[in-house]
């Protein structure tokens, strides 16, 4: 059995040593030899080797050294070996050490004392210990503050061994004698470390009784108060009062992890304001003052907690935890922002979004090289702002506008985004966003985000003057037309001045040529006929971004061009007295539609263009070539009522979440009103007088007696053996974050008792046992809980396996019961999220592990499918309610949820009614780990059937 290992040596791996030549060294004078075979012997018993031959040979030869190193390493040794038999009885040869110890002990220098006594903390052998008592004492009163200070902890190390309190009967009134008198701060601490292990009211009283120095204590002696502290208000939450005092007075430290537990404390001890604004502002302080961004990061979460539970005292801080800004890593800022934005109100607002505008100006720079994915986090959180505070939108907007062309893509999708709805929520601003729109239009360079901005062009330009400069901006983006010109080499070309490449092809054809005289004719010819290669012509510099982004291929865009174009002409149609000027921006519009057609079909073009693209183009020329009211009711109204239902339906969700969030019946109509000012102070600080309100409040509303609920428990208990073995066995599993409780009872049925019964586990996937529970004796018809922890290192199913071994009378014979195989679920591990459909997209891209399953259901109904498998994989449906409402045969939608591992889980559901009722389809699950797709996938084939 494995056993507990008190010391961790590093070292490189390398031919191990063997034992005769370890011996040989040590049976000779070199001292440097001696103290190499040493640390070789100590390298063989950490590896598991028990080497009993060089016990004798180091008691001879190793003993008897004065050599300080050689000491150090014979008491490693020592505490490394073994000391007891297979029936825990001390082995003989362990009373030739105990003289030796005894020696060390009353040693002249005081290294060889304090490693003694140091090594001595970790013997759990009375019969050796017992011996070398009256030495431990004495050195409690040496002269060197190291020997003293490691005296106390051999004497609280032997106080609580079994039976120890027989060996030192006056400890604790020796230690607190030595306490008062002490000076060394480190022996100070271990001294009332020993009083509040051993002896809690000593150290209680003894803290109590120097109120006043405490904050002048030393800081490892403080931070055993605050452990003392904690400790003390567990076992009696009354007394606290005069406990929280002494924390607040240690909020003035100067130790920065003395100041970090105070607030801690405080936050657990107490939930009155002024306690819990006070650790807020330390949580703040701490933020600022230090440099490790593990440190902020932890800092972060505490005040994440804070926010969760005291939100109204954090919104007086927001302005504070914003200032971690200032910090250039990226997880540190992230936090902050979201920290930040669960804590806006109406008297913050104005405030966060000046100091958010500030950072997005700072991020212009360049300096740094994660500028961009800075600018987006606040891109977004000023987008959040504006949605929640439709107020301020007209402070950032335009402000926002100027990052349409950044060279991070994602950034400058998230502006457009923002200011399309931003748009559509606050009419005012139309004119003025529209009118930047069109200025700074020609500055977006990325492919994705001209199709937007097109778009709100489309639909917000309202005014002539609005529709004609949009439908200018659009020509000037386009450039010239044609895109590319086919020009014969005979004949001397205005297009390009470059001289290009020809070809020679033998040519059939019947076309019209124009004669020298001006007139028509056919010609019909054969002829080898040289032409120049389709040249793409280029068009000024000023025409930029729209024709650059068609030429590269883009022909999405030129479809969104299209549509945009088309919107325009039939509003211009509405807005224009004019009918010959309609008839020519037709004109001008079907050209640039046809001429995109005609460049997708070239071969100047990277690749031909699509169906889609190309079915929605000619779209757009049929329609305006036969206009009429219905298909302009369609195209300029139902567009726009779509992208607001959109819109409405977002706000409702999102307000339904914070609803959800904020959840807390304060008071009942009957409640009984506290007016804490009319009672009874009896001499308490406001703090105190805080902290007892609360507590009542507390007591009243039940948080103090809530339980866990009993059905929940039996739910999650497993058994693991059957009714008729000789011992049966049943678990209760309990899942945290990263790690896995098992508590295992077993009931001895025989009438025998089991001696030597141990429980016997080990694991499949990322599962990890931490340690193997120890071997025990149980008595007929008796039962003992035996607990088990599982470390777990990813997000996928798990199986614990393993026996209850045990010994009866009859020695010769060792019993096994198989248990039942425990499988975790990871439904315990997932928990439901919600992203943005630009991030959901993005990380669908990336994920490199799908699992595809095929739908085989007895459900007939789409939503009601889609439903099941929503509440077997405990997933959060992204996709609108009102984009899956209806019935038409065939349903598509993304699902996310995020484990405690930080793992995001990506599922697809596409499903079609078949003609018989029957649905088919498909589910693909995505991720990042293999685990966490295979892991759903296998869940969701077991659940889809349509059974609980």
């Amino acid at each position: 059995m494995d056993k507990s290992c008190t010391l961790l040596v590093h070292y490189d791996k390398g031919t191990p040593a063997v034992a005769k030549e370890i011996k040989e060294a040590l049976e000779g004078n070199d001292v440097e030899a001696k103290v190499d075979a040493m640390k070789k012997a100590v390298m063989l018993l950490l590896n598991g080797e028990t080497i009993p031959q060089l016990f004798i040979t180091i008691i001879r030869y190793v003993l008897p050294s004065e050599d300080h190193t050689i000491q150090k390493l014979l008491l490693l040794y020592l505490e490394l070996i073994e000391k007891t038999d297979s029936k825990g009885k001390v082995l003989p040869e362990m009373i030739l050490i105990c003289q030796n110890l005894r020696n060390n002990l009353q040693h002249p220098n005081e290294y060889i004392r304090g490693v003694t006594l140091r090594f001595l903390c970790r013997l759990k052998e009375t019969e050796i210990v017992e011996p070398l008592t009256p030495s431990v004492l004495q050195n409690l009163e040496h002269r060197h503050p190291f020997v003293r200070r490691n005296a106390i902890l051999a004497v609280m190390s032997i106080y609580k061994l079994p039976n120890g309190d027989q060996l030192f009967v006056d400890a604790p009134e020796m230690i607190e004698k030595a306490l008062s008198t002490e000076q060394d701060p480190s022996a100070k601490r271990n001294a009332f470390l020993m009083l509040f292990t051993c002896a809690e009211e000593r150290a209680v009283n003894y803290l109590l009784s120097n109120v006043d120095k405490v904050s002048d204590w030393n800081e490892s002696l403080q931070m055993v108060v605050l452990e003392l502290i904690r400790s003390v208000c567990k076992t009696k939450p009354t007394e606290k009062g005069k406990y929280i005092k002494i924390i607040i007075s240690l909020l003035s430290a100067t130790s920065s992890a003395v100041i970090y537990e105070c607030a801690g404390t405080l936050v657990s001890l107490s939930s009155a304001p002024t306690a819990i604004r006070a650790a807020a502002n330390t949580y703040c302080q701490l933020l600022l003052s230090q440099s490790d961004n593990n440190v902020k990061l932890i800092l972060l979460d505490r005040l994440s907690e804070l926010k969760s539970l005291h939100r109204e005292i954090m919104v007086e801080l927001i302005i504070d935890v914003l200032r971690a800004l200032s910090s250039p890593n990226l997880d540190i800022r992230k936090k902050t922002l979201d920290i930040a934005l669960d804590l806006i109100t109406h008297h913050n607002i104005n405030e966060v979004v000046q100091m958010l505008k500030k950072e997005v100006v700072k991020t212009q720079s360049g300096e740094l090289e994660k500028n961009g994915e800075y600018r987006q986090m606040l891109i977004q959180a000023i987008h959040a702002c504006a949605v929640k505070f439709p107020e301020v939108a007209s402070t950032v907007v335009h402000l926002l506008m100027d990052f349409l062309g950044d060279s991070n893509v994602a950034s400058a999708l998230d502006v457009v985004a923002f200011v399309r709805e931003i748009i559509e929520t606050n009419p005012k601003l139309r004119v003025s966003i529209i009118t930047r729109l069109l200025d700074t239009f020609y500055q977006i360079r990325a492919g994705k985000v001209c199709p937007c901005a097109l778009w709100i062009i489309g639909e917000y330009c309202l005014s002539l003057s609005e529709v004609e400069s949009g439908i200018s901006t659009i020509k000037q983006c386009l450039g010239d037309l044609p895109f590319y010109s086919i020009s014969e080499e005979s004949e001397p070309t205005e297009t390009s001045n470059k001289i290009q490449p020809t070809s020679s092809a033998m040519v059939s054809s019947r076309k019209p040529v124009i004669l020298a005289d001006g007139t028509y004719a056919t010609q019909s010819a054969a002829s080898e006929t040289t032409f120049s290669t389709p040249t793409v012509v280029q068009g000024s510099v000023a025409s930029g971004n729209l024709r650059t982004l068609l030429l590269t291929g883009d022909f999405f865009l030129g479809a969104v061009v299209a549509c945009t174009l088309t919107k325009l002409v039939l509003r211009l149609e509405e807005v224009q007295p004019s009918k010959t000027e309609v008839n020519k921006t037709v004109t001008q519009a079907l050209l640039i539609m046809v001429s995109m057609l005609q460049l997708g079909q070239s071969p100047a073009s990277p690749h031909p263009i699509d169906n889609d693209s190309y079915e929605r183009i000619v779209l757009c020329i049929k329609l305006l070539c036969h206009r009429n009211d219905e298909m302009k009711k369609i195209w300029l109204e139902s567009c726009r009522q779509s992208f607001v239902k959109m819109i409405s339906e977002k706000q409702l969700t999102e307000m339904a979440e914070l609803k959800a969030k904020t959840q807390t019946t304060n008071a009942q109509p009957d409640d009984l009103i506290d007016f804490f000012h009319l009672k009874s102070r009896k001499g308490m600080s406001q703090l105190e007088l805080e902290d007892q309100v609360q507590d009542d409040l507390k007591r009243a509303t039940g948080e103090f007696t809530k339980d866990e609920n009993d059905a929940n428990k039996l739910n999650r208990i497993l058994q693991l053996t059957g009714f008729s073995d000789p011992v049966y066995a049943e678990a209760y599993v309990t899942v945290h974050h990263y790690d896995i409780a098992l508590e295992v009872t077993v009931i001895n049925r025989t009438k025998e008792t089991l001696q030597n019964m141990c429980l016997e586990l080990a694991t499949m996937g990322d599962l990890k046992l931490v340690e193997r529970p120890q071997n025990y004796s149980l008595a007929p018809g008796t039962s003992m809980q035996i607990k088990a922890n599982i470390k777990v290192s990813s997000t996928e199913t798990g199986v614990i396996f393993g026996n209850i071994v045990y010994e009866t009378s009859n020695v010769m014979e060792r019993n096994v019961v198989v248990l039942n195989d425990i499988h975790i679920d990871i439904m315990d591990y997932i928990s439901p999220a919600v992203c943005s459909e630009v991030a959901f997209r993005t990380m669908w891209a990336e994920f490199e592990w799908e699992n595809k399953v095929a739908v085989n259901t007895t459900i007939q109904n789409e939503r009601k499918f889609l439903d099941h498998i929503i509440k077997s994989t405990n997933m959060k449906c992204l996709t609108a309610p009102s984009a899956i409402e209806g019935e038409c045969g065939f349903l598509a939608a993304n699902l996310y949820a995020k484990s405690v591992f930080g793992e995001d889980a990506l599922v697809n559901v596409s499903i079609e009614k078949q003609t018989d009722g029957v649905l088919s389809g498909y589910i693909r699950i995505r991720s990042k780990t293999q685990g966490i797709a295979l892991s759903l996938g296998d869940k969701i084939t077991l659940k889809q059937k349509g059974s609980s």
